[in-house]
This record gives C-alpha cells, structure tokens and sequence, in this order.
C-alpha cells in the first residue's frame, strides 16, 4: 500500500454478520435457565409452540418444538400469563431476529403445583388408576352413606339435607375429617379406611367425601398420592365431592364418581323417595291391568274351547276312523301285491332253476363222451384190435427188450382174443 493510501474498511453481507452473531451469542451461552412470563403464546398445526417470555422490562422470543413439548410435563399450564422456568439455548433466526429455544420448562408458582399435579396425574393414569372400566356402579339404594368432610361449614349440612329430602330412610354418619392444609390428606385418608373397615359393625353401602370451593392450594391436599390410592383401593363405592364444577382434583379421576358440588353428589347418590313411589304405583297399576287383561283373554279362550269340544271330538273321531281304514285298505292291497309279486319271482326263479340244470347235465354229458373217446384212442389195448400182441412177464409188466427175459421164463401174450402163455427157450 502507497505511503498516504487509507485501509478500505471490510463491507460485511447480512447473512455474514448475522452469523457472526449467532456464533458469537451460541459460544456465549450454550445452555442456560431462563424465567419469565408468557405472553402471545401460539401453537402451530406443526406442533411447533411459539412465544414471548417477559419480565417487567424486557421480553424475547421463543420457541418450543413438538418433540420437546410432547415430552413436556407442564404443556397444559402454557398459557398467556403462566409463569415459567425454562432451559435452552439463546440464537439468531433468519430474520436476524436473536429467539431463545426451549428446550425443557416448569410451571413456577402455583405453576410448581401445577407441574407436580400434572406429573402425578400422568404417573396415575398411565398405572390404570383413572380407566374407566375400573370404576363400579354405584348402589340403586344405598341405605348406610358415610360422609368424610369437615363437621363445620355448609357442606355437611347441604350433604345431609339432600340426602334426607330425598330418601328419608337412610343412616348416615359423619367422619370429621380436616379438608385443608397439610394435615388434610392423612385425615381423609383415614375417614376411608375407617368406613372400609367398619370397626362397629356399621358398614357403608356409599362414601361421600369432598369440600367447598376454594383456590388450587385450597384443594391441592385431594391431589396426595396417598389419598388418591386408598380412593382407588376403597372396597366400598365412593363419591368425590371436592370444590366447584370447575375444579378437578386426582381424587375425582379416581373416585367411582366425580360430582360437580357436595350437594350434586347428594343427588346423585340416592334415588328420589317420591319418584320412586310414583313409579311403584305406575308399575304396580299397569301389572294389574295386565293381568286382568290376560285373565279375560284366557276365561274367553276356555269357554270357547269348552263349547267346541264335543264336535271337536266327534269330528276327530270319525277322521280316525277314516284314516285308520284308509291304513287297512292301503295295507291289504300293498300284501296281495307283495305276494303276487312273490309268486311271480318264484316261478321265474323255478324255470331259471330248470333251464340251468338241463344245459348243466347235456354239458357234463358231452364232456364224457369227448373223454371217453380219448380215453379209448389213448387205450393200449386198442392196438390189439389191429393185429398186435402185448407180452409181459409173470408179474404183468411190459416186456420191450427180449434180453430182459431169462431162459426157462414164463411170459404171457396178450391177443385180440385170448391170453397165450410160453416158456422162453
């Protein structure tokens, strides 16, 4: 460079800074925790999730993908206002616009409460203590109700003025049990197990426990784990009557019935006396309409058949009577037919019998006198018919050879007609 000449300073692109940018930030802070509020929050048919994170002066962009806020216990408490505490990373988008991405988040404040409900109500659900096939029916009509609330306030009393303006005829009994505060689960847990147990003898067909409204807080002790399985172990059906219609704790999924309020869970614990009536009254007038009905029908029925018995049984009679010597008639004609029949096969079986025995005998016949014939022509002695002798020695045996015949021997000749016998010189 010439003695004078200035340095050109360096022109950057934007997408050169802005990854500067990035490099620089992403090595500054690679993974850190964040706190703020969400406001503006989105989520995208993506599963994406997109929001502001703020304080009281400044906020910041931020992002949460859909494999991380699946996996979030906490996704049901995102909402604007929510306080949380995040882990992530800070970077630079596309539109150089610097975004935190989330990677991991909790509820803070009553958000704290919020996650560890959320996580135990998952850990729950996903052991089989909220399904639904579980859960009994409750009683048509309990007679013996065991209610576990506290002995002060409205609740006891707006349970028991339900339940006795409904069904009279009932025994209920209070367990007065703490329903707020630390002691809350461990005191309702033992109303359960005392009316499981029925120490006295007195057994519950129903337990109805439960609260007034309140805040989250105010009802977080019906969220204990403890609590929330000895509700799903109770032998005895139970009702849960906590808060408001709006408020959902773990003991409702639990219980065998969830009601919206203490006095709804009355309601829906017994039947009406008075509907109950009526509708004794309705079935037991439509049974003796019934009945009556049934009982002309079948007096009419009887006198009808008493009066057409006598032709009954005439007319059933005289059809005997025809079918049976209709059978007589049809059976001595199907026998003389079977025996003409028979008389016809044996005949025809005779003269077969005869035509056989005769070709038998003139074919046993001719076969002995072809026999009789070879039998000649086969003869020895019919060689003597034509002028020859057969001599054989005094034994009878063939003489071929005249060297087979000692001197002084005796032979015999045997002719056409007559026996020679010679001594052999």
């Amino acid at each position: 460079m010439a003695e004078g000449e200035r340095a050109m300073p360096r022109v950057w692109t934007v997408s050169e800074l802005t990854a500067a940018v990035r490099r620089t930030l992403e090595g500054q802070f690679p993974v850190i925790d964040l706190e703020g509020e969400i406001t503006g929050f989105k989520r995208y048919p993506s599963g994406h999730v997109y929001f502001t994170l703020k304080d009281s002066v400044s906020q910041i962009s931020a992002v949460m993908f859909k494999g991380a806020f699946d996996a979030c216990a906490a996704q049901s408490g995102f909402k604007d206002g929510a306080k949380l505490k995040v882990r992530g990373r800070v970077t630079i988008g596309t539109r150089s616009q610097y975004q935190f991405i989330v990677q991991r988040a909790r509820l803070l404040g009553e958000g704290e409460l919020m996650q560890r409900y959320l996580e135990l109500k998952a850990k729950l659900a996903a052991e089989g203590l909220f399904d639904p096939a579980r859960k009994r029916p409750l009683p048509f009509l309990p007679r013996r109700i065991g209610l576990v609330t506290s002995p002060a306030g409205a609740v006891v009393h707006d349970l028991c003025r339900v339940l006795m303006r409904r069904f009279p005829a009932l025994e209920i009994r209070l367990y007065p049990a703490v329903v707020q505060g630390a002691s809350a689960p461990l005191s309702v847990l033992a109303g359960l197990d005392w009316f499981n147990r029925a120490p006295d003898g007195w057994r519950a067909d129903l337990i109805i426990f439960g609260r007034g409204g309140g805040s989250f807080e105010d009802l977080y002790g019906f969220n204990d784990e403890r609590l929330v399985r000895a509700v799903a172990a109770s032998r005895v059906p139970t009702i849960s009557a906590v808060g408001h219609e709006t408020d959902f704790t773990l003991c409702d999924f639990a219980a065998d019935l969830r009601a919206g309020t203490p006095s709804m869970a009355a309601e829906l614990a017994v039947p009406e006396r008075e509907k109950l009536v009526r509708r004794i009254d309705d079935a037991q007038a439509a049974l003796v309409a019934t009945l009556r009905g049934k009982y002309e029908w079948y007096a009419q029925k009887v006198d009808g058949l008493a009066g057409d018995l006598p032709r009954s049984l005439a007319a059933r009679t005289a059809e005997a009577a025809h079918r049976l010597e209709r059978a007589g008639a049809k059976l001595a004609h199907g026998a003389a037919t079977r025996l003409v029949e028979a008389a016809h096969r044996l005949e025809r079986a005779d003269t077969a019998l005869a035509h056989r025995l005769t070709e038998g005998l003139t074919a046993t016949e001719h076969r002995l006198a072809t026999a009789a014939t070879r039998l000649k022509l086969l003869s020895p002695y019919a060689v003597l018919e034509r002028g020859y002798s057969l001599t054989t020695d005094e034994k009878g045996a063939v003489l071929r050879d005249a060297a087979e015949v000692a001197p002084g021997a005796v032979v015999r000749t045997r002719l056409r007609h007559g026996t020679l016998t010679s001594v052999v010189t």
